[in-house]
Formats: C-alpha cells, structure tokens, sequence
C-alpha cells in the first residue's frame, strides 16, 4: 500500500492507522500548498482532487477520504482490533464517531486555515468547536479511548484534527479529559513513529 499525504495535515489520522496495524506501506508526501511529489510530478494525476489522504492499494485501486481508508486499515490487521468487526453495534459506533469527527470538528477547523476567511466568521467556528469539544471531553469521562479501553481508528482521527487547536490558538486547558486522553494518545509508540516519519516531532 502506498499513503500519500501532507505533514500534519488529516493525513496523520491513516498514518497513524498504518504504524498500529503493523502493515506494510509506503508513504509518499503530496503537500497540499504546492501538490508537487518528491519525483516533481503533479499529484493531481494521481488523485485529481488534489487533497490527502489517499491510499493506493497493492493492485493500483485508489481510495480516498480518511474515515474509508482508516477502516479499510483496520479491516487488513483484525488482530490488531483497530475497529470493531463489520455488521456489530459497536462498528456503527465507531462510524458514529468518525463521521461526527469528520463533519463537526475536522471541517469546523477548515475556515481557519483559510487566510480570506473574516475574523468574524473564524470566531463563529472557534465558539462551535469549543462547544463539540466540551461534549467530547464529556464523553471521555471514565475511559482511555473513544469506544473505552481499546485504542481505535477513531483515537487516531480525533488527536490529528485536535492537534490543529494550537497553531489556531484554540485553548484546550480547560477540557482535561480530553488533554489527558490526548497525552495518552500521543505516548503511543505508531503515534509517535507516524509523527517523527511526518517531521512532527
């Protein structure tokens, strides 16, 4: 398999997915400023919508959008018990969970990045990812992980886009569950191999 991403970017959350499943793979950056590859090739021909994550299967398939790719992941290593299996409950709570990262917070942090975004819609995002954020850290009480005491796709997902809180000056101080979660994540050796291999740490 081969993982095209950006350092930092969403990308980080498959990254991490990879390091823990143990599998084999290649990792290639596609910055998002410049889209160029280290071969200085246009990555637009190979994924033309020009973002990360995308994942690149041994037999040439693509796949693309992290919440897919990550499970795709998980569903290569079961052993590793990344997610729940297929057709239970708990696999459409960890769904649940990727889909309300991705569309709640992952893309309510999107406008900040923007530089012709208006300061006051940027607050407007800041207010409502501080009260998703508040819901989350609610939600941690009493467990190590997401789905409890197993680290999932899931965990990898909610520390990448949570990590942006920082450089968009977004205090995290005040939901401790999440900041201890969050150092829990970080300590965890893929964690720590996917951000080293992306220059991170």
């Amino acid at each position: 398999m081969k993982l095209y991403y950006s350092a930092g970017a969403c990308s980080l959350s498959p990254h991490i997915a990879l390091e823990e499943s143990g599998l084999p793979y290649e990792a290639v950056p596609a910055p998002t400023k410049t889209k160029r590859l280290p071969d200085g090739s246009d990555y637009r021909r190979i994924n033309p919508l020009g973002y990360v994550p995308y994942l690149v299967l041994d037999d040439g398939t693509g796949l693309r959008e992290g919440p897919a790719i990550v499970q795709y992941i998980a569903d290569q290593a079961p052993d590793r018990k990344l997610a729940p299996a297929n057709g239970t409950l708990a696999r459409y709570q960890l769904q649940s969970w990727l889909n309300f990262i991705g569309t709640e917070i992952h893309k309510t942090f999107s406008p900040l990045f923007n530089p012709a975004m208006p300061e006051e819609a940027k607050q407007l995002n800041k207010d409502k990812l501080r009260e998703r954020l508040q819901w989350v850290d609610g939600e941690l009480a009493g467990k190590q992980y997401l789905m409890g005491d197993d680290f999932t796709v899931a965990d990898g997902y909610l520390f990448t886009v949570t990590n942006w809180a920082q450089p968009m000056q977004i205090d995290l101080s005040g939901f401790k569950n999440l900041v201890a979660y969050r150092e829990r994540v970080a300590a965890r050796p893929a964690v720590q191999a996917a951000m080293k291999a992306e220059g991170l740490i």
